[in-house]
């Protein structure tokens, strides 16, 4: 059983907001497994949903590039031992051009570039990730790096006629899109995508929280299924709020542009980076 050092109790309470002694008891009744004591926080009430919890603790930065008129974007990231650097121009500039340099050459081999930063910058540099979306049919990408290039978002978005897609209007959209991915951190674009482990997960501890106990049987799954509801209004991307206007879903956004541009838009698909987040 690991040792219940303050240490741990401090990191339960950053994952989770709960008080010290309601972690510090909820790693007594785990034994010290940190995971296991997120879910039992949950299941008291006591937690806020966690995503994403278990985060490296790396500095570095997102860098984007979206090239080919718009057709084909990259995240990558980049990570350094310090944030000193991570700030620096020079730094900043290095991951612009790798995300550039694997945008416009897929497969590209960064080793030397990385080696070279390493001798130039003087601090243990590694790529840690990249990805890269290109379009298929008709539609657009756009990239929004945020919060000091600690997050980073890729999205695409479909259309069915070019010249929808050549408009301010679809462009503006792309835009607002990538804000609001970046700012709201959805796990999917809908409910249909969410992976069946979040759901079982997610379900299993509205089942044991506090707002079920002593609820007649017939009651209870009502309550799962508006507590699941509630997680994917939060957690899907087209269920959420707008950024710029909470009072209206991003779907009904998406559909209102698609009807002044007289063109049926869809989500397609997304990244979203964040420094030092467990992959």
């Amino acid at each position: 059983m690991p040792e219940i050092t303050p240490a741990l109790v401090g990191q339960l309470r950053a994952m989770t907001g709960a008080g010290l002694m309601a972690c510090k008891k909820a790693l007594d009744e785990t034994k010290g497994d940190l995971n296991a004591a997120v879910d039992l926080l949950r299941k008291q009430g006591a937690a806020a949903a966690v995503k994403k919890a278990d985060r490296a603790a790396n500095e570095g930065l997102i860098g984007q590039a979206v090239v080919a008129g718009g057709r084909v974007g990259t995240l990558i990231e980049v990570n350094c031992e310090t944030d000193f650097v991570a700030r620096n121009d020079s730094f900043k500039a290095f991951v612009s051009e790798l995300a550039t340099k694997v945008a416009s050459q897929p497969g590209a081999d960064l080793e030397s570039d990385r080696v070279a930063a390493v001798a130039r910058i003087g601090e243990n540099i590694q790529i840690r990730r990249t990805q890269r979306i290109e379009v298929e049919g008709v539609g657009g990408v756009a990239a929004y790096i945020h919060t000091g290039g600690k997050v980073g978002v890729l999205v695409e978005l479909g259309a069915t006629k070019e010249s929808a897609v050549a408009t301010e209007e679809f462009k503006q959209l792309l835009r607002d899109i990538a804000l609001q991915i970046a700012a709201a951190s959805p796990v999917s674009v809908s409910r249909n995508e969410v992976p069946q482990s979040i759901i079982d997960k997610e379900r299993e501890i509205a089942a044991q929280s506090d707002a079920l106990k002593g609820k007649p049987v017939a009651a209870m799954e009502n309550i799962l299924k508006g507590k699941l509801n509630k997680y994917f209004e939060t957690n899907c991307l087209l269920e959420q709020g707008f950024v710029k206007n909470p009072d209206l879903k991003v779907e009904a956004h998406l559909g209102a542009i698609g009807k002044q541009l007289g063109d049926t838009l869809t989500v397609r698909r997304f990244l979203r980076f964040q420094v030092g987040e467990a992959i």
